[in-house]
């Protein structure tokens, strides 16, 4: 035993010390950090202002004068500062400096404002019903959305406003310039809608604004119930929380695993493996090279989880997260790698180099990346037959499973146990077979092994 720990000691020095380690796994916080607090500065707050013409055809009268109304620059402007208020109001009270606010007046850019942009100046010019459609089209081919040209054609259909015979109601089309910001489109394309739907209601005698102060509701947050009492739920929080648990997940996996498979490859190249071999069983230098990248992982999901728990803390969140769910993070941690582990191993174990490596890790990858692919669908139906099973399979259950306790709808605990077991075995079953293939493997140079050759040194080592 104590030869397999002074191999795993020497397999994390090597790897935690070098300076490869240290800019990799530090750096990317330190960059987040940097992009957080300065890029917003940085920024330019004001985009292009645009201002140009809306050419409405509308046949039915009723249409281009509402839409002027709805496209006057103070009303914009109006929209936009409810928007930006609406947003804040819903952002949970640690996010509202994220926002542009709560800090200190001034102390940054507004990112709302920042994403709705400046107030366009567009004029709407009505034209005659019979106005020749390709001809107008042509004028947006003219000018710049800066010097005032043409930004955008509508045509009004005749019964947008009252039904044909048939009883059937038309609405509009909308012809725009090329390349035109998707915001002037959907201001655009909000005013025309507006404009129809404020028409057709003053044509049965209903007054608009009773109809949207009956339809309206307030913004309600809800309240999320717990044994200490009621604290506001963050709906957007409760989505991200389980992408952010595996995420963590398979980052700690494959970054361990990933110098697993590396320091094999290094050391079967460089002929030092066949020294340690002179010292230590092919075994035990399996063992000592997995238990050594275990905390290299572990040290990894240390630090980027720290960072998320102090940010929790920060804005009042830490009771988002279940203590229980970091024990099985732990668990599902050492279910995950020893069976990833193994496979890069083996695979470090059989190839000759890095270039030999990447036709074998394929499949690995592929397999691992399934519960990524799969997240939204899992996490928003966690107890569904496909979740279910999927979180009972090897080698994705631990991920899967991570996906289904961090969700709104935990499964049952002995769902989460019989997972673990499931785990458990299939660990014992990749070492096993890691063990077959590294035995025979690593002294072994040439041509690299298919699949063939593998299941060959299965079944005779």
């Amino acid at each position: 035993m104590s030869t397999v720990l002074r191999v795993a000691w020497r397999e994390l020095v090597a790897t935690v010390m070098t300076k490869g380690f240290i800019l990799g796994i530090l750096l990317t916080p330190v960059l987040i950090g940097i992009m957080l607090v300065f890029l917003p500065a940085l920024m330019s707050t004001e985009p292009p202002k645009v201002d140009g013409e809306l050419a409405v055809i509308d046949p039915t009268g009723e249409i281009t004068n509402r839409v002027r109304a709805y496209l006057a620059p103070e009303e914009i402007a109006r929209r936009h500062e409810e928007t930006a208020a609406a947003v804040k109001e819903a952002m949970p009270d640690g996010l509202e400096p994220l926002t542009g606010g709560g800090i200190a007046p001034g102390a940054g850019p507004d990112v709302v404002k920042m994403v709705l942009g400046t107030v366009p100046e567009i004029s709407v010019r009505e034209l005659p019903a019979g106005a020749e459609l390709e001809a107008e089209k042509a004028s947006l081919l003219e000018g710049t959305p800066q010097d005032g040209g043409r930004l955008a054609l509508a045509v009004v259909a005749p019964n947008a406003v009252t039904a044909d015979a048939r009883g059937r109601f038309g609405a509009y089309e909308l012809y725009v310039r090329e390349k035109l910001d998707d915001r002037i489109i959907g201001e655009i394309k909000d005013a025309l809608r507006e404009a129809i739907v404020e028409a057709r209601l003053r044509s049965r005698g209903l007054d608009p604004d009773d109809v949207a102060a009956l339809v309206g509701l307030p913004r309600v947050k809800p309240k999320a119930v717990t044994r200490v009492g009621e604290r506001e739920d963050t709906e957007v929080l409760n989505e991200l929380l389980p992408m952010a648990f595996m995420l963590l997940l398979m980052m700690s996996t494959l970054t361990s695993g990933q110098y697993l498979m590396t320091t094999t490859i290094e050391e079967k190249s460089s002929r030092v493996v066949e020294l340690l071999l002179s010292a230590v069983s092919p075994m035990k230098l399996m063992a000592g090279k997995i238990t050594g990248q275990l905390a290299v992982g572990l040290i990894v999901m240390a630090l980027y989880g720290g960072m998320g728990v102090v940010a929790l803390v920060s804005f009042s969140m830490a009771g988002l997260v279940n203590p229980m769910l970091v024990v099985y993070l732990l668990i599902f941690y050492f279910i995950a790698y020893f069976v990833l582990g193994s496979f890069m191993a083996a695979i470090g174990a059989a190839v000759n180099d890095m270039r030999e490596a990447q036709s074998l890790m394929m499949p690995v990858m592929l397999v691992v990346m399934v519960p990524w692919v799969l997240a939204m669908p899992i996490s928003r139906h966690p107890n569904s037959l496909f979740a279910t099973v999927a979180s009972l399979v090897p080698p994705i259950n631990p991920f899967v499973m991570m996906l289904r306790l961090t969700s709104t709808a935990p499964p049952p605990a002995w769902q989460a146990w019989l997972s673990i077991a499931i785990g458990v075995a299939s660990v014992f079953g990749a070492v096993w077979m890691a063990a077959k293939v590294f035995r025979i493997g690593i002294l072994m140079h040439g041509k690299p092994p298919n699949l063939a050759t593998l299941v060959r040194w299965l079944r005779l080592a």
